[in-house]
Order: structure tokens, then C-alpha cells, then sequence
């Protein structure tokens, strides 16, 4: 049981009936099996979930959240209507309200790349001893973080919930919900910079998680990012990074194949993700963990073998015994740079880049893609592009001692790769969610069994 009628009925005392009840779980998917459930139906530009009470009754709401404006239909005389004069804010004044009746300790998390991965290692870390709950999928936003806070059991100790925006006033919203105890700022990078203008003012917006955060809240952030230097020299700010003015120094020890050896002011971790990227999300996990009286070796245990989401630098075996890193979930010019210095790294002969557009970078993507070619050195042995912006790429490697191609669609890109995999090869993919280059991996598996 999440909470009975009674919380309700004190949050919403406009309703068409009274009656005891108990809500264990709130739904806004109404072709969704949800018994005992709160329906909660949301309007948007081209549709309107009221029309679907009848439905959600069925799949078994005992309540509903109720637009006022709408007429009430027959079939909803059947429940509890709760009536608001919207139902999306009264959906997140229902996520705020049990956010303060439950009362874990709440970490919010936002950052233009490494939120979901560091979400994964503050997880894997708090989990060790405490229980915690945690955003699942990208169910990060105006409409996801809610239906994640009213996902929360009585019993739960941690809430660790991932922020998403793209645009101003979006991570505001979300952190007066969520009430932050602890927040991080993973980086700052150029994704929705067609939106927020600069990288300046992504930093803007992804500082408004400070907005909800506790009075006394720890805020983490990336400590070697200039952008963030308004929250430096502050007693609740911890800095973590690579440079020697950070109060959480991160340094790596060691690149293994499948591994990373690293330190956090001199005590020593291994964990198994690569890259120095994953080095700084691990570092705001250490730093949280200890925080929260995570003791050295749980935190090391934790990190051993962490529970993470998909095609985020993920190592599979590959044909002919070569080796893929899927990081192909998103991408962002600097999430691009990172996944190629991590490659270049890894002791193989022959390192394969399979590189595609990058999405929601505005006017300047061109500039974007063409910039990757800095990062991408001459022991590569193999850079495939697809998609429209992604040939710049390629062109601008064409004077190097690389063998850069453009494909125009991915079946042929597959084409010239497979016969390239064998022992002793390591290949990238890369790109935004749009592109879908995990599906490259199709051939690949198929190939592999036979």
C-alpha cells in the first residue's frame, strides 16, 4: 500500500463520493493491469486520457484524479473522482506530498551526459546499505520523476532520481518535487544547446536543482568544469575531479581491458567500467556514499559489479573474437570525445570508431561534428560515419593516415565492418538515441551464433 484514501481526500477534498480505500500504485496507462490503483489521466495537445476511464476502471482503478472541466461519464460513476483543476500539477503535488510523508533521504541528479550511469553507481553504492529506490528508464521528467516518487514503498530509505530538461525552468519544477537532500551536477556539455542558447546557459538551467534542495543539502558537482565555479568555495559544496583544487581528487591508476583502476584522494577502487568519464561518475557515488556511512569496501564491492542500464560503454564480445563498446543510448559532442578517448586507451591493435549524427546541438552541428576529428588519433585504424552531419567527421580526417568512410545508411556501414572483426579488434558505437546503431549489434549476434 502506498497511502489510503484518507491522504487524499486531505490533499483533494473536492470529490464525487466518500469511501475508504487504499491505493497501491498510481497509473496514468490505462491499458495497463494496475488493481488498487490511482488513475491519474493526462491531457495533452492531441490527446485526453479521460476518455479512457472506462478502461482504466476495468484494469482496476478504485480513484481517479479528475480534470473539473471535463464532463464526468457514467462509466466513471463506478470510483472516487478526485476533482482538480489540472491533473498533471495535481499529480506532482501527490508525488511532493508523499515525497514528505515517506521521507527517505532524497539524491537528485542531472547533468547533460553520465546521469543515468552515475544514477546506476549511486544506486549500486547505497544499496549496500540501505534500500533504495531509483528512476527507472528515462522516466526523468515533469511526468516521469512524480510517477517515480509515488512508486515509493513506506519503507523505502533512499529515493535516487534522475533529472531531464531541455529547456529553462524544467529542473527547477522537478527539484521543489523531489526536495533534494543531496544533488549532483555530473558536467556540463552542449546537449539542448539549441534551446539554452550556450553551454552557459545549460550550466544555468542544470543548476536550478539547487532550487528545492534542503537547507543544509549537499550539492556535488563537477568540480573541474569552470561553468559550475558559482557554487565553488561553499561549505555544502563538494567539488569532485581530475585537478588539484578539487576537495575529491580523482586520479586513474590503471586501464585494464574490461576494468579501471583509479583513486579518489589516494585510496584506491576497481571497478568495471572504463573511461575516465565513468571514473568521475564513480567518484560522485564514492563521495555520496561516504556521505551517507557507506564504508570503503561495501562502496568497493558496490563497484565491482554494478547494476547498469543498457549500451552505456557496455563491452560485448563480438565476431571472430573482436570486442564492441555499445555507448550507443545518446550522445553529445562531449560524451563522443570521451567514448573515443577511452577506446584509444585500450590496448588493441586495430580500434574501430562507428560514429553517427549527433542530435539537438543547433545551428553550429556541423562545427560539432567536424570538431570530433580532433579528438580521434592516427593509431585508429577505422572511422565509419552515418547520418547527415556525421560526414563531417570523416571529411575532416581525410589527410590523416586513417581509413575514414562515410556510409549513407547502416546496412551498408554493417556490411564493410563485419568482415573487419576479428581477435585483437576493438570497435565503438556511438551516437544519438535517434540513429539507433545498437541495431547493428543484430548482425553482429546473429553472425556470432552461427
Amino acid at each position: 500500500m502506498l497511502f489510503t484514501s484518507d491522504f487524499l481526500y486531505d490533499l483533494f477534498p473536492d470529490a464525487t463520493k466518500q469511501r475508504d480505500f487504499e491505493i497501491a500504485q498510481v497509473n496514468t496507462d490505462s491499458r495497463k493491469e494496475a488493481p488498487d490503483s490511482l488513475f491519474v489521466p493526462i491531457r495533452g495537445e492531441r490527446f485526453d486520457a479521460h476518455a479512457f476511464i472506462e478502461q482504466a476502471i476495468t484494469q482496476g482503478a478504485v480513484a481517479s484524479l479528475w480534470d473539473k472541466s471535463v464532463p464526468v461519464p457514467e462509466a466513471a460513476a463506478a470510483i472516487v473522482l478526485f476533482l482538480v483543476d489540472d491533473t498533471l500539477e495535481a499529480l506532482q503535488q501527490l508525488a511532493k506530498a508523499h515525497r514528505v510523508a515517506v521521507a527517505p533521504i532524497v539524491v537528485g541528479i542531472t547533468g547533460s551526459n553520465g546521469k543515468t550511469t552515475t544514477k546506476d553507481l549511486v544506486t549500486s553504492v547505497l544499496k549496500e546499505k540501505y534500500e533504495v529506490l531509483a528512476t527507472k528508464g528515462n522516466l526523468n521528467n515533469h511526468i516521469g520523476l512524480p510517477l517515480t516518487v509515488l512508486s515509493m514503498q513506506p519503507s523505502c530509505e533512499v529515493l535516487v532520481l534522475e533529472m531531464g530538461m531541455s529547456n529553462f525552468g524544467e529542473i527547477e519544477l522537478l527539484s521543489h518535487i523531489a526536495q533534494p537532500d543531496y544533488a549532483i551536477i555530473t558536467n556540463i556539455g552542449e546537449s539542448h544547446i539549441e534551446f539554452l542558447g550556450s553551454r552557459e546557459g545549460i550550466a544555468k538551467a542544470k543548476s536550478e536543482i539547487t532550487a528545492g534542495l534542503a537547507a543544509d543539502g549537499i550539492l556535488i558537482i563537477d568540480g573541474d568544469e569552470a561553468l559550475l565555479s558559482d557554487h565553488h568555495g561553499k561549505e555544502t559544496t563538494i567539488t569532485c575531479g581530475f585537478e588539484a583544487q578539487n576537495k575529491e581528487r580523482l586520479h586513474v591508476e590503471q586501464t585494464l581491458d574490461a576494468a579501471t583502476v583509479f583513486s579518489v584522494n589516494g585510496e584506491k577502487y576497481t571497478f568495471s567500467l572504463l573511461g575516465a568519464h565513468n571514473v568521475r561518475n564513480a567518484g560522485y557515488a564514492i563521495v555520496l556514499g561516504k556521505q551517507l556511512g557507506v564504508s570503503r569496501d561495501h562502496i568497493q564491492h558496490a563497484l565491482h559489479a554494478p547494476s547498469m542500464t543498457g549500451m552505456r560503454m557496455e563491452m560485448l564480445a563480438g565476431l571472430n573474437g573482436s570486442k564492441i563498446i555499445n555507448d550507443a543510448y545518446n550522445a553529445s559532442p562531449t560524451s563522443m570525445n570521451a567514448a573515443i578517448r577511452t577506446v584509444q586507451e585500450l590496448p588493441f591493435a586495430r580500434r574501430i570508431l562507428v560514429l553517427g549524427d549527433i542530435y539537438e546541438i543547433g545551428s553550429e552541428s556541423k562545427r560539432y561534428h567536424r570538431e570530433i576529428a580532433n579528438a580521434i588519433s592516427t593509431d585508429t585504424s577505422y572511422v565509419f560515419t552515418v547520418g547527415e552531419d556525421a560526414v563531417e567527421i570523416t571529411d575532416a580526417l581525410k589527410d590523416e593516415p586513417i581509413t575514414a568512410i562515410h556510409f549513407h545508411d547502416k546496412d551498408s556501414l554493417t556490411e564493410a565492418l563485419v568482415p573487419l572483426l576479428q581477435e585483437d579488434t576493438i570497435v565503438l558505437l556511438k551516437a544519438s538515441r535517434g540513429l539507433k546503431m545498437e541495431s547493428i549489434l543484430d548482425t553482429i549476434a546473429v553472425m556470432e551464433e552461427n
